[in-house]
């Protein structure tokens, strides 16, 4: 009898356990479940901003800075002419071409439509930055400079055309506001709130309709380092120094805006 009733007493003792453990499962199981979505990160709000997700009740860009006349890359825009070996200089004929549009800097492979919450943000930003003088390219549109020019190209040189469009530069950061809280928030910023990391680069265009810029003839003394580089290379490849700093065996002549024809 005595061992009957330690087993049954063994057995109840059991079952008392499995039930106080059942309750405590649940719990474990549900907490889980109860924790708030993550708050979204700087490169998230990014993300969800270029794509325009629907995520999103609004994204805007929120400007603190700005520069005007902000002179963007050096680019080589003609061909190269050569005149080396000749002892006198060349009257040569110039096919220039370049073309600006809005750019924006944030990360690689960042875009915004036009029709995107952000795209209307950036193009509301550029109103405030035109003046009587200029406007400015506020949507993705292109703004072409094409036509030729007759200039001279001194003796055992080479030469070629180069241009740096002029912009508005407006830094600021994103602001993006989601439909569900996230993390006990639905506002959320890339970088950072205040910051001025992101910048937009909105090209300045005359009232003529020619974008507005810096352009210059550049002759090379041909046997140069400079011009074997030059005469060995591509547009795409090359990285050029901007006006008046290319060194000794260059010479940079500007052209005045008023010699650029109109579109």
């Amino acid at each position: 009898m005595t061992r009957t009733g330690r087993s049954r007493s063994h057995r109840s003792k059991k079952k008392r356990i499995t039930l106080a453990l059942a309750p405590l499962a649940a719990v474990a199981v549900a907490v889980p479940l109860m924790n708030p979505a993550g708050a979204a990160t700087p490169s998230e709000v990014s993300a969800d901003c270029s794509a325009d997700s629907d995520k999103l009740e609004n994204c805007e860009f929120v400007d603190v800075q700005f520069k005007r006349d902000s002179l963007g890359p050096n680019q080589r825009v003609s061909a190269v002419t050569d005149n080396c070996g000749s002892t006198s200089t060349a009257s040569k004929t110039f096919n220039v071409s370049t073309s600006v549009t809005r750019t924006i800097q944030l990360e690689d492979g960042f875009t915004a439509a036009v029709d995107t919450k952000l795209g209307n943000s950036f193009f509301e930003i550029g109103a405030k930055f035109s003046t009587s003088e200029i406007n400015i390219t506020r949507d993705d549109k292109t703004t072409t400079l094409q036509f030729s020019r007759t200039d001279t190209v001194q003796a055992d040189s080479i030469g070629f055309f180069m241009w740096s469009a002029k912009r508005t530069d407006v830094s600021g950061y994103l602001k993006a506001t989601y439909k569900e809280a996230q993390d006990g928030g639905k506002v959320f910023f890339s970088p950072s709130e205040g910051a001025t990391s992101v910048h937009v680069f909105y090209p300045q265009i005359l009232r003529n309709g020619t974008p507005d810029g810096r352009l210059w003839l550049r002759n090379v003394k041909c046997g140069t380092p400079e011009a074997s580089g030059l005469l060995n290379s591509t547009r795409a490849l090359r990285s050029e120094p901007g006006f008046g700093e290319a060194g000794e065996n260059i010479t940079d002549v500007e052209i005045p805006l008023s010699e650029i024809p109109a579109p």
